[in-house]
Parts: C-alpha cells; sequence; structure tokens
C-alpha cells in the first residue's frame, strides 16, 4: 500500500502567464471595494484644483488614490502615513486601493497636511450618503464628549508661576553666560590677537537663550488669554447690569477679574493649543482635547463634531447644535439628551426655543441611587429651569428617553478608541486636530454605512 502523501504544487517562483486582475485578489463585499465606490462619488474638486499641470516634473499620484489609502487606513487603525506605506506592500486590500502604487510617507503625510480641510469637509458627503441609505432619522440625538490625547507629551507643559521663576532664572543664565564668553574673548584676543569673528556663541549660551525665547512668548500667549477672559467677563457684567435695569451688583465683594493669567495656567511647548484634561475613563490627567459627536439614534451615525480646548462641555451644545443644522441642511432633531455636563438654563433655554424636546441631566447620579419617581400634580410656576428638568427627567418618558443616551453616544467611543485603537492625535493645533477629527468621524459613519448591507447608487 502506498503511503505517500501528495501535496498541493508549491512553487513560489511560478510566473503569470497572464496578467493578474486584482479584484480576484478579495472578496466582492470587502471593505476596499466599498471605500473605491464611495471615493468615486465624492466631489473632490476642491483636491484636483490644488495641482498645477504647467509645472512639468513627474506627475503626482491620482488624488483618489491617496484618499482611498487614507480613508481605509483610518476606518482599520492606521493612520500613520509610514504604515500605510508598507502596507501598499504587504496588505492586500492597501495594494487594490493603490493599484499596486506605493506612495513614500512623505508623499502621503504631505498630502494630508496639504488637503487637510478638503479632506475634513467631506464628512457632511459621506453624512448625506448615510441620510441617502435611511441611517440618519433625526429622531433622538444624543451629545457627548470624550478627551483624545494631543501628539504632545504632559511633561512638556509649565505653569504661568514657574514660567515666570524660569524665566528670571534664565535671564541671569544668560547675563552671567554673557559676560563669561566676554571675558573669555578678551582673554584670547590678548593671547592670540584678534582672530575670531566675534559673533559666535558657546552652545549652551544657544540652548538658554531659545528655551528663554520659548518660554516668553508662551507667558505672553497667556497673558493674552487672561486679557481676552477679563474683557470678556467685564462684557457679561454689563449685559447682567442692563437686565437688572442698571442695578449695582449686590456682592460687594466681587471684584474686576485679573488681567494677570492665574499662576497655575499651562501652556504646552509641542502643542500649545492643548490642554491638560482629566481623562474620565482612567481619572489621569493627559495633554489633550475635548472631541465632540452628536449621534443620531437609528444606526449611531455622527451628525456633527467640534473639537474645544475646554475640558468641560458646558459651552458646547450651542456650537454642536448649530453644526448639526448646517450639516443636515437645515434640519433639526425631536430630541436632544446630554449629560450633567451640558446642563445650563441657557442650553434649556436654546432647546426649548428651538422646539427641540430636551433631555439634560441636571447633576451626576451614582450607580446604586434610586430615582425618585416625579411628583404629581402642575409644576409650580415658580419652578426654576433646573427644578422643571429634573422633574421631566424623574417621569416614565424622561428616564425612558434618557436612558437611552449611553446607549446611543457612548458605544461610537468606544469603537473609535478602542476596536480601531485612535487614542491620539497625529497632528497638532486646534484647526488641525478638528480636521483630524472629522476624518476619523466621517471614516466611522462609513464603517456603518459599509455595515449596513444597503448598496448605495453611485452617480
Amino acid at each position: 500500500m502506498n503511503k505517500q502523501a501528495h501535496f498541493r504544487e508549491y512553487n513560489p517562483d511560478q510566473l503569470y502567464l497572464l496578467p493578474p486582475s486584482m479584484r480576484d485578489w478579495l472578496p466582492e463585499d470587502d471593505l476596499a471595494y466599498f471605500i473605491m465606490d464611495v471615493v468615486n462619488d465624492l466631489d473632490l474638486s476642491a483636491i484636483y484644483d490644488g495641482y498645477d499641470g504647467s509645472q512639468g516634473g513627474q506627475p503626482p499620484y491620482d488624488p483618489r488614490t491617496m484618499v482611498s489609502l487614507l480613508l481605509y487606513g483610518y476606518c482599520v487603525g492606521i493612520p500613520s502615513s509610514r504604515k500605510i506605506e508598507q502596507a501598499t506592500y504587504h496588505s492586500v486590500p492597501f495594494r487594490v486601493l493603490s493599484a499596486d502604487q506605493h506612495p513614500d510617507h512623505d508623499t502621503i503625510a504631505s498630502f494630508r497636511q496639504r488637503h487637510l480641510k478638503a479632506l475634513s469637509e467631506t464628512f457632511v458627503q459621506v453624512l448625506r450618503l448615510c441620510q441617502k441609505a435611511g441611517l440618519v432619522k433625526l429622531g433622538h440625538v444624543a451629545l457627548d464628549g470624550t478627551k483624545i490625547r494631543a501628539n504632545a507629551s504632559k511633561h512638556k507643559a509649565m505653569s504661568y508661576g514657574r514660567m515666570e521663576k524660569k524665566a528670571a532664572e534664565l535671564e541671569k543664565e544668560v547675563v552671567h553666560l554673557l559676560q563669561e564668553a566676554a571675558r573669555v574673548d578678551a582673554k584670547e584676543d590678548a593671547l592670540y590677537g584678534k582672530g575670531k569673528r566675534g559673533d559666535e556663541l558657546p552652545q549652551e549660551l544657544r540652548f538658554k537663550e531659545s528655551r528663554l525665547k520659548k518660554i516668553k512668548e508662551a507667558m505672553r500667549a497667556l497673558e493674552a488669554e487672561a486679557k481676552e477672559k477679563a474683557a470678556a467677563d467685564v462684557s457679561m457684567d454689563a449685559q447682567k447690569k442692563r437686565k437688572r435695569g442698571g442695578q449695582k451688583h449686590k456682592d460687594r465683594r466681587r471684584h474686576d477679574p485679573p488681567a494677570k493669567p492665574d499662576v497655575k495656567a499651562q501652556r504646552n511647548f509641542t502643542d500649545p493649543d492643548s490642554h491638560i484634561m482629566k481623562d474620565g475613563s482612567t481619572k489621569s490627567f493627559e495633554q489633550s482635547y475635548n472631541c465632540q459627536a452628536a449621534v443620531d439614534q437609528k444606526a449611531q451615525v455622527i451628525v456633527a463634531t467640534n473639537v474645544t480646548q475646554e475640558a468641560n462641555d458646558k459651552r458646547q451644545l450651542k456650537p454642536v447644535l448649530a453644526k448639526l443644522k448646517e450639516n443636515t441642511g437645515g434640519s433639526k432633531p425631536k430630541k436632544v439628551s446630554a449629560d450633567s455636563g451640558y446642563f445650563s438654563e441657557e442650553n434649556v433655554n436654546t432647546l426649548e426655543n428651538d422646539t427641540i424636546d430636551a433631555y439634560v441631566a441636571t447633576g451626576k447620579e451614582r450607580h446604586s441611587q434610586t430615582v425618585l419617581p416625579a411628583r404629581r400634580g402642575r409644576i409650580p410656576g415658580d419652578a426654576t429651569i433646573k427644578e422643571r428638568m429634573s422633574r421631566k427627567l424623574r417621569t416614565i418618558k424622561g428616564r425612558c428617553t434618557y436612558s437611552k443616551r449611553k446607549q446611543i453616544v457612548e458605544p461610537v467611543f468606544g469603537q473609535i478608541k478602542e476596536a480601531r485603537g485612535f487614542r491620539r492625535f497625529l497632528l497638532r493645533g486646534l484647526e488641525k486636530v478638528h480636521a483630524e477629527w472629522d476624518l476619523i468621524c466621517l471614516t466611522h459613519n462609513l464603517l456603518k454605512l459599509f455595515r449596513s448591507g444597503l448598496k448605495l447608487t453611485m452617480a
């Protein structure tokens, strides 16, 4: 009996007799093909208009290639330009998307930087595709924010008080080093004659002078922010005074806000726009941005975004709501829910004046805390906005509606941070970070669209 095993032929040096089709490399329903179809349907004229064919030289990569690579990279958690370059060699989907071309990481990174605004503006186009597919209903929209780390270390931040001390120390050291350099120059001139140009600076002095310059620039920026805040506070006080009919404020202890920064006010030297914020999950303090998202209940599609330097969410409801209307062509949700971080009388009035049914928590509740039912009968006429909202949330309808908030918005941040591994921005500066957050959110919506199984009718 012949027990010799037979195997399938293995010949890695075998040449293709006919050119292979890349369409055979992946299943028909692969995400890469979906991305290609969507990119072909997007209006990329803002990107194409940035190229001038009269300059000559090597032709650039087609913008559809670069946009496809970036969108797919963000979708699968590979936003790094270096990793995308490697993937065009080692990953079949990336090779299909690039048509077996291999743009280097500098080209990918410069394309992203150059066309960042145009890329972020495709968020609205993708949102409209989601609306077209029936994934957005605007029945119930939940708002929330999450802290995402900046591309900067918190150890590169310094408080204003420490800046003052450090600047004084560095100024003394610079003066001492200059005097020492002058003494050495005079001694060498006496020994060897004037052989130096006289403008060379010791390495230590150059370092300390540049560091002193950075610290003073940071101090000036903090001082400018403090003056702006002081002016805004004075303006707000004047508005309140006019509302009270010109009466003086009863609280005599209040003084005009100081125009000098608080000694604890910090500024980061790597990314000055980022701030130290407390991470809600780890309870640690990180150099971060506060990223906002308004999420529709139907399929957890993000309908509006924002990025702020403020750790608190209280002043984020208005800009996100305005962005939502802009993105959806003037439409507005029937219901809006948000946690206690968004509660203020002004925010509740904004929603109610816009005829939006508001469900905004008035305070934090412990998981073990028993929620008392709402009192029966009419609401007292002198009840405050906070008391009215608190009573509304204790009704059966209020509890049922607000309980859906976590199911709508919080899984979105989990999918972005855990499933796709996006916990730190690649870019620096508020404007660029905002655009990158739009990229993250539009690729989240692309994945929702892809997984819905709906076929889009491409133009």
